[in-house]
């Protein structure tokens, strides 16, 4: 159940981060992407009652075992090493306004 879960969560949001609330690597992707003014959904696999199952799901899908596991517009992205290489690469804010997350800017 917890793979078509994780499946669903992806596929109804132009971001996702599955996390963990004390892992300091998620709370800098999750802070990147609120200064960055994305919309996103994060998971905390900690608190959720099936969390374990979706993160084993998780690493059935993805091969990525660790949290943050990041996805956009339904792709994968990875986790925080990725998420902060993209930013810096001047990338991630394009993938983010190109799966809605951003707002266009009218300038």
């Amino acid at each position: 159940m917890a793979l078509p879960k994780a499946k669903e969560t992806v596929s109804a949001n132009p971001v996702v981060v599955f996390s963990k609330s004390y892992c300091p690597f998620c709370v800098d992707v999750k802070k990147l992407l609120q200064q960055l003014g994305a919309s996103f959904k994060a998971i905390e696999l900690d608190k959720e009652s099936d969390g374990s199952d979706i993160q084993a799901a998780l690493a059935e899908w993805t091969g990525q075992r660790t949290v943050p596991n990041v996805f956009i517009a339904g792709k994968h992205i990875g986790g925080c090493d990725t998420t902060t290489a993209l930013h810096k690469e001047g990338k991630l804010v394009p993938l983010l306004t190109e799966a809605g997350a951003i707002a266009k800017s009218s300038v």
